[in-house]
């Protein structure tokens, strides 16, 4: 029997983390891939494909599953937490992901690189054991990524010392408190220190190093690790309606885990001035106290501002008891929402949030002032350069307890709602909203470097 004519443009296979915040960056760099003639695979587990609300119907992407053990369950199922699901994952990860090279091979469809998540770096001993092109792909800012690789090196020891100005090559002075959690407070997150460290434990090895930020936003770091590496920036990796508008109808991303409140909040935006609204979401993860969630709250009641506040419908219970009712006329709690179509809308004045490395490039791109409030992970060395380096909002600061205050939150909204440190922060994120634009469309610095690697799988 004759065996099927091969695909004549280059296949990538794309394996993202099996998170939200790390798959959708990833789902949108692979439709720039489409965009320029690469046919492109998603790989994702066989939990989070169950389990997404939107699947992948605004993509032309395909969509193929893997295994990490527990499809039933993932990461919640493993009883011993990260420190099981993760060896588990890449075992059975890697044979399944095998699997899927063979498979696309027998069907004439053979796979010529693997785009692979850098906090799964077995993905690259898959790449070379099918002789494939590996590109490890970042989806956090490059001063985290650097911070991460400075500790696996041994550059940065831990635990770290009461001192300020912490030293690292192409970063601002950074205290303690500017650190990652997972660095700054490691004996609380072995696991998980161990998964962001050991990105680098091949990324010698990878063909390309694939950075989800634009060089200007990192300009300084990103050429100083572009020394060590071949890395190139291919972000912000925000959908192009939003951006240069050449992808027609890319305006999601595509995976949600959760149903967005889509109409009722925008007919509630639409009912409000400009600038008007203070946005709040603290993404798809964190979970606050009941105390935090008490003086988020009275803090937003006691602004004045009108306010649309995501809050999870598992952290609802958490809300202070009369809340709701007290600020009907001026508020409104929904479980999710659309946040690029909420952060695009003329009502928003300010986002307040966690700022995670997603939320942040979208506030960029979108020209929205924050309020970070920072919780784990990275989100702190994020909420340091929101502030001191890129000037695009305040860093709401913490008590003795750990707990940023009401009058804190209140002070903060205002400050960037109103006055000269307002104006001064919108005019600075118009800035970076176009050198966002500028990076991504064509012949952007992220555009060129999309070519290159384009180019690089054709020639291959």
């Amino acid at each position: 029997m004759e065996k099927p004519k091969r695909a004549q443009r280059p296949h990538c296979l794309v394996l993202p983390h099996p998170i939200q915040g790390h798959i959708n960056p990833m789902l949108q760099f692979s439709k720039r891939l489409e965009h320029k003639g690469v046919k492109v695979t998603l790989a994702i587990t066989q939990f989070i494909f169950n389990n997404t609300m939107n699947g992948t119907s605004s993509s032309s992407i395909s969509v193929e599953t893997i295994s990490d053990g527990y499809d039933q369950g993932g990461p919640e199922a493993a009883s011993g937490g990260y420190e099981e699901y993760l060896p588990r994952f890449r075992e059975v990860g890697s044979k399944t992901l095998a699997g899927l090279v063979v498979k696309f091979g027998n069907m004439g469809c053979p796979v010529d690189c693997i785009v692979y998540d850098a906090f799964l770096p077995w993905g690259l001993d898959v790449a070379r054991e099918f002789g494939l092109v590996g590109a490890v792909f970042f989806t956090q800012s490059c001063a985290v990524d650097n911070i991460y690789y400075h500790v696996y090196n041994g550059h940065l020891k831990l635990p770290l010392t009461e001192r300020t100005n912490i030293t690292v090559p192409g970063l601002p002075p950074l205290e303690i408190s500017d650190m990652p959690s997972f660095v700054s407070v490691p004996q609380a997150y072995p696991p998980l220190l161990k998964l962001v460290v050991n990105q680098f434990a091949n990324v010698g090895e990878a063909d390309w190093v694939l950075c989800n930020t634009f060089h200007k936003l990192e300009e300084e770091l990103v050429d100083w690790m572009a020394k060590i590496w071949p890395l190139r920036t291919i972000g912000p990796t925000i959908p192009s309606m939003y951006l240069d508008k050449r992808l027609q109808d890319d305006k999601e991303y595509g995976f949600s885990i959760f149903k967005p409140k889509t109409d009722a909040c925008m007919k509630w935006l639409d009912q409000r001035s400009n600038g008007s609204v203070v946005y709040v979401s603290f993404g798809s993860l964190a979970q606050l106290g009941v105390d935090q969630m008490e003086e988020i709250a009275w803090g937003l009641k006691n602004s004045n501002y009108y306010f649309l506040w995501v809050v999870r419908a598992t952290e609802q219970p958490k809300l202070p008891k009369n809340f709701m009712a007290e600020t009907v006329l001026n508020g409104l709690v929904v479980t999710w929402c659309p946040q690029l179509d909420v952060l695009a809308h003329r009502a928003i004045g300010c986002f307040v949030t966690h700022s995670g490395w997603n939320s942040t490039l979208e506030a960029l791109s979108l020209g929205v002032p924050m309020v970070a409030m920072p919780q784990s992970t990275d989100q702190t060395t994020n909420a340091k350069y929101v502030m001191d380096v890129w000037g695009m909002g305040v860093r709401a600061q913490c008590d003795e307890r750990g707990m940023v205050r009401r009058e804190e939150v209140e002070g903060c909204v205002r400050e960037v709602m109103e006055g000269e440190r307002g104006k001064e922060i919108r005019r600075k994120e118009m800035k970076w909203g176009e050198l966002a634009i500028e990076a991504v469309d064509e012949g952007g610095s992220s555009d060129k470097n999309i070519d290159e690697f384009v180019a690089k799988l054709v020639k291959s």
